[in-house]
């Protein structure tokens, strides 16, 4: 088997993974600047959404937390799973999978600058309903959220989808 540095569709992909990479980051850096949170700190947008100040040193949910100097085994992590999705996305024929892995590298890639930038990754937007709350997360939560239901549809659908 020959290691494949690029394919057919890598800059497709690469294209999603540079739009959700740079949301991110722009979101974030808006977020951190611009936003006055005031002595609490969340900022009530909607009747369902706020606007928070988090820093999640964990996984998903604040899981494994890691500490202060812990921030580059999740941040490692994260860019090597982005290597692994670049050395598939080579590989692949099928847009809605280049979409979708470059939606993953885009996702890992905006969680580790902040591991490496702050030592901790930025969440900021808080979700709740009916006295229930979701988990605090950011936009490469959701790229990498849509990356892998991307993954999931295609691999339903198979040759079906172009």
């Amino acid at each position: 088997m020959k290691l494949r540095l690029a394919g057919p569709l890598s800059l497709y992909g690469g294209a999603y993974a540079l739009a959700a990479l740079a949301i991110d980051q722009a979101s974030k850096l808006l977020v951190l600047h611009l936003v006055d949170f005031g002595d609490d700190g969340i900022v009530r947008v909607l009747p369902f959404l706020d606007i928070v100040r988090a820093w999640n040193t964990g996984i998903s949910y604040g899981l494994f937390s890691q500490g202060a100097d812990g921030w580059w085994l999740l941040g490692g992590l994260k860019i090597a799973a982005a290597i692994f999705f670049a050395f598939w996305l080579a590989r692949i024929h099928r847009r809605l999978e280049a979409a979708a892995l470059g939606l993953l590298i885009g996702g890992a890639l905006g969680n580790a600058i902040d591991r490496v930038a702050y030592g901790a990754v930025f969440d900021f937007v808080s979700l709740h309903a009916f006295g229930f709350y979701w988990y605090v997360f950011n936009l490469s939560d959701v790229a990498i959220v849509a990356g892998v239901a991307l993954l999931l549809y295609d691999s339903l659908k198979g040759d079906a989808v172009k």
